[in-house]
């Protein structure tokens, strides 16, 4: 089950975890990526807290936790090549994976067909 946010999130769940990464419309808006810092895994985090910072040629940005939790994982391969985010912004360039107390908390977000409503 994929979710957005309103700040061009998506956000994937498994079991507790979520994997969150940025939308194709985010990522074309930000333009090429030229660096991205990545949160520390076991870090408790608050929904709304900034989490990942992105540097792109065209301005710097931050991702923030879409609901509380801890990191459990972070994708090093973005921090090596921050172009996999251009090149797969929807798969290979998540962000991280953040363990969550409450998957309920998911239904507050928009599901695929609001999300296109919402960024066209």
């Amino acid at each position: 089950m994929r979710k957005y946010t309103e700040d061009h999130e998506w956000l994937d769940l498994d079991g507790d975890t979520v994997t969150v990464g940025i939308t194709k419309h985010a990522a074309t808006q930000l333009g090429d990526i030229v660096f991205v810092e990545l949160p520390e895994a076991g870090r408790e985090v608050s929904a709304g807290e900034e989490v990942v910072v992105i540097e792109s040629v065209k301005a710097a940005s931050d991702i923030t936790a879409p609901l509380d939790g801890e990191i459990v994982e972070v994708n090093e391969a973005i921090a090596d090549e921050p172009g996999k985010v251009n090149e797969d912004p929807a798969g290979a360039g998540w962000f991280f994976k953040l363990k969550i107390a409450d998957a309920a908390a998911l239904d507050d977000f928009m599901d695929e067909a609001a999300y296109k409503d919402f960024a066209d």
